[in-house]
């Protein structure tokens, strides 16, 4: 016999946890680049890569990042409050995580 109300909970807890891990990683990256510090990542050397990112074409990625960190209208208090929001943000995120991979561990220790 299925419990399908216990199916439903599960369901639903799960896609309310993707929802905020993923809400809080996204509003991290948004508040991260308002504060002026785009991430920016060096690609990486793969020999099947589709695309394949130049260092000029890296370069000049990292210029207009650096261009429109200096066109930013915030202020410098501003610019903190935003870096302080996005830490704040990936650390819920990543709580978040971690809390769902507490519940599934001990489940799976139990049936080992």
């Amino acid at each position: 016999m299925i419990d399908w109300f216990a199916f439903l909970l599960v369901l639903g807890s799960a896609l309310l946890a993707t929802v905020v891990v993923v809400s809080m990683y996204s509003l991290g990256l948004r508040l991260l680049t308002v504060s002026g510090r785009t991430p920016i990542v060096t690609p990486a050397e793969f020999t099947d890569a589709i695309t394949v990112v130049t260092p000029a074409e890296a370069k000049a990625a990292a210029k207009r990042a650096a261009k429109a960190a200096r066109k930013s209208p915030l202020s410098d208090g501003q610019k903190r409050a935003a870096l302080f929001g996005a830490r704040a943000c990936f650390a819920l995120s990543g709580v978040a995580a971690l809390f769902g991979i507490y519940l599934i561990v001990p489940v799976l220790h139990g049936l080992v």
